[in-house]
């Protein structure tokens, strides 16, 4: 009978062998370094190939404070119920890089996350939907906040 530290072991070893034989899924190391180095919302809707401009939806939800005593930590939620939903991307406008968080979805998958970012100033907050055909659709949010979290 192995013990939990022996099969904790085991299990990590087997892991990693499965990392780097390549079976695990791509999607599972998927990275877009240019989106998250984008510095507006247009360049980081360009870096994730969304083709065409963003058409503002009911169907995509962002939740979050009116007004943020701290921006260092303001929760955000984004959410949609629409079918062909590839991506969920949070933007801030005025952040010295706009990508918060993106989330690659699919059918298997409850298109509702919900994660904290930091604002450096009162900014408009986009939550946009990427769908499988490229097209973008968004709802945005103001949040105003008294107490920058990027250093201000």
């Amino acid at each position: 009978m192995k013990n939990r530290r022996q099969m904790l072991k085991q299990s990590a070893a087997l892991a990693g062998l499965a990392a780097t034989a390549g079976w695990l899924p791509a999607t599972a190391f998927a990275y877009s370094k240019d989106a998250f180095d984008a510095k507006s919302v247009a360049d980081a809707l360009k870096a994730v190939g969304v083709t065409g401009a963003p058409t503002e939806s009911k169907d995509v939800t962002i939740t979050g404070p009116d007004i943020a005593e701290n921006g260092a930590v303001v929760p955000l939620s984004v959410a949609t119920a629409l079918p062909g939903v590839k991506q969920l991307m949070l933007l801030v406008e005025k952040n010295p890089n706009a990508v918060v968080a993106i989330f690659n979805t699919s059918e298997f998958v409850e298109s509702n996350f919900t994660t904290r970012a930091k604002l450096g100033q009162s900014s408009d907050v986009y939550a946009i939907a990427v769908m499988n055909d490229g097209k973008a659709l968004f709802a945005k949010k103001e949040v105003k906040v008294t107490l920058g979290g990027c250093g201000g």
